[in-house]
């Protein structure tokens, strides 16, 4: 088993090296620099080995503390419940949500596909090795900073110790619960593509982690001890199940070729049209009385409203239904009018995050490439700037259209809180919230949109190949996140992001303009 884990992380690392120097040829102006022997080159082997040791590291240690940090710690000051008991009750609630969408085990990674598949490792040793490899990086990952944050709220050290060993627990009872499934029904969750059950129980957690300590309930300490006792001690009878489970490569041979996308490009495109197929409806009384572009467009909007409208609907739905829950716990429980009036007037740089986890328009971008342009940019005509540009105009009135659904409502329930929980002495802060909601989901509409046309990241077999576009995903996920932790005046920011966003979306419109032409088209 230790041969096995050894050949596993020599796969992995040659692997992440190899992604490395093929990442950093992707950009526009390297890659014409930089030739494909590179991949020989023993010095950015190296630096490919360091990058991977560097990711591994962060993988363990930041990425722990800014869980604490971000969704726990920051939070704290906005409750008026024990602090201490409040941090045990809310990181009891998020590891149940965590460990139904992180289980480590099923994940369908290419290193599993490549150690399993194609080099025929034994999938027993390889999975096992691994997992308990990943069960020691997340208690080695959690441990220093449940000590800190403990230290920091006053709570007893083996409380803390105690903490990450919970984590522990908590994945390996989902884990062979999720093995427990297969055996009697043969089905295999993807871990990246969860079953409604999964999701239902995630929002519940979500929703018991923040909501409760609003209304003034958490969970004693004592509470958390024995629900934390409880699961160490179903763990050790998921451990025996882990440990005698005997159908791991079944398993991932199922999981990897029916989800993943690595068994080959029959595979994949078969489950690309298959998916595709089910959400086009191709009626013929879909028609449309525009011309042109506009004909062209409004087609595919009809054809396609099922892809493009239905998570809308849902966020619509959910939002409804927490503005009217949020009415009724204000109406009950006026303690916390003066909180909920604080936050509405200084609490709107947190919205950003909020508006971009809202919107759809890398969901929808991504549907116009694999139902529309993966094919249409095979032909000339629709490759000429008078056919991009006129395209990209209907795509951007449709798909800030379908974004301002959400943010409408959001912009409208925020001024009415405000309203209902005191007011405010500047009535301009009414109009404020409602304006910067409404400019911010414009902004995203515009950036995803400009990021597609700008940066085109799929290639012919609708893989994501673009390392320009995975930077800009990923800067503008951060920018965003670290919104949480602003508290600013209502009046200012709104006034400043609003501004932004604006001045932002004529640059970005203005490239387009000037770039698309060049930049829209397949990658090869």
């Amino acid at each position: 088993m230790i041969k096995s884990f050894i050949l596993s992380n020599r796969l992995r690392i040659t692997y992440r090296v190899n992604s490395f120097i093929y990442s950093i040829r992707q950009f526009p102006i390297i890659k014409k620099i930089l030739p494909n022997r590179l991949y020989k080159s023993k010095v950015l082997k190296i630096l490919g080995m360091i990058f991977s040791i560097l990711i591994e590291i962060l993988q363990i240690f930041l990425g722990k503390f800014l869980y604490l940090w971000l969704m726990i710690f920051s939070f704290l000051s906005m409750y008026q419940t024990k602090m201490t008991d409040t941090y045990l009750h809310m990181f009891f609630f998020l590891t149940l949500a965590g460990a139904l969408l992180n289980t480590y085990m099923f994940n369908p990674t290419k290193d599993k596909y490549y150690a399993m598949f194609l080099l025929n490792m034994p999938a027993y040793e390889y999975t096992l090795s691994n997992y308990a490899y990943s069960m020691i990086k997340t208690i080695l990952g959690f441990l220093p900073f449940t000590i800190l944050f403990g230290y920091l709220l006053g709570i007893p050290l083996w409380i803390s110790i105690l903490m990450p060993f919970f984590v522990w627990s908590v994945k390996m009872i989902v884990a062979s619960i999720n093995l427990w499934q297969y055996e009697k029904k043969r089905k295999v969750i993807n871990e990246n593509l969860p079953p409604k059950i999964y999701w239902i129980l995630v929002f519940v957690f979500l929703l018991f982690a923040y909501g409760l300590p609003f209304l003034g309930i958490v969970l004693p300490t004592f509470v958390f001890l024995i629900l934390a006792l409880c699961f160490l001690l179903l763990s050790f009878y998921a451990g025996y199940k882990i440990k005698t489970f005997s159908f791991y490569r079944q398993v991932y041979k199922e999981l990897l070729s029916k989800n993943s996308l690595y068994m080959g490009s029959n595979t994949s495109q078969e489950i690309i049209k298959n998916n595709s197929l089910k959400n086009i409806k191709l009626d013929k009384k879909y028609t449309s009385n525009k011309k042109g572009f506009a004909f062209f467009h409004d087609l595919f909007v009809k054809r396609h409203r099922k892809i493009l409208t239905l998570a809308i609907k849902k966020q619509v739905f959910v939002m409804l239904f927490l503005f009217l829950g949020i009415i009724v716990v204000l109406l009950f429980n006026k303690d916390i009018h003066q909180e909920i009036n604080a936050m509405m007037l200084t609490y709107l740089p947190y919205f950003v995050f909020i508006m971009y986890l809202l919107n759809r328009g890398q969901t929808v971008t991504q549907a116009m490439f694999m139902n529309c342009d993966h094919s249409m940019l095979t032909y000339r005509i629709y490759r000429t700037p008078k056919v991009i540009l006129g395209m990209f105009r209907e795509r951007l009135k449709t798909l800030i259209l379908l974004n301002l659904f959400p943010a409408f409502i959001l912009g409208v329930a925020l001024p009415i809180l405000l309203f209902i929980t005191g007011g405010t002495d500047n009535p301009l802060n009414y109009v404020v919230l409602f304006v910067s909601i409404i400019a911010m989901s414009i902004f995203f509409s515009v950036h995803y949109l400009v990021m597609y046309y700008l940066l085109q990241p799929y290639n012919v077999e609708t893989e994501m190949k673009s390392s320009t576009y995975t930077v800009v995903q990923w800067l503008t996920y951060f920018v965003c996140y670290f919104m949480i932790d602003l508290h600013l005046p209502t009046f200012s920011f709104g006034i400043a992001v609003s501004l932004f966003c604006i001045f932002y979306s004529i640059i970005s419109l203005f490239l387009v303009y000037r770039l698309a032409p060049k930049t829209f088209k397949l990658r090869r």
